[in-house]
């Protein structure tokens, strides 16, 4: 018997949350419901790196001081996720931020990483 790898055969429709996007939305609100978090909106900006090359964050987040800051949510990264996210902070004036979900037995919550 031959092992067979699957793939994912795309990402769900624009507009469409995955569960871990969905989580963090979540978290967004009680930042929001704290005063952390002014407005956030789900790929509400889009970015031109290229010719035929754009980055659409997941979300932009609008804190309590009026700094708005790109968050981007990963359960995994691909190679090409990570370049663009890089390419776009050294282009654009914002603060790029990653969030992956820690699991339960690493105290849950979230890993940050800043590009």
């Amino acid at each position: 018997m031959m092992n067979k790898k699957f793939y994912a055969t795309g990402r769900l429709k624009q507009g469409v949350m995955n569960k871990t996007e969905s989580l963090y939305r979540d978290h967004l609100e009680m930042c929001k419901a704290s005063g952390k978090v002014i407005w956030y909106k789900f790929e509400g900006m889009k970015f031109r790196l290229a010719d035929n090359t754009f980055y659409t964050p997941d979300f932009c987040v609008m804190k309590w001081d009026g700094e708005i800051e790109i968050h981007e949510v990963k359960g995994f990264w691909t190679d090409d996720a990570r370049v663009k996210i890089k390419v776009a902070a050294d282009m654009y004036p914002f603060r790029f931020f990653a969030f992956k979900k820690q699991s339960k037995g690493k105290g849950g919550g979230w890993d940050v990483e800043l590009f």
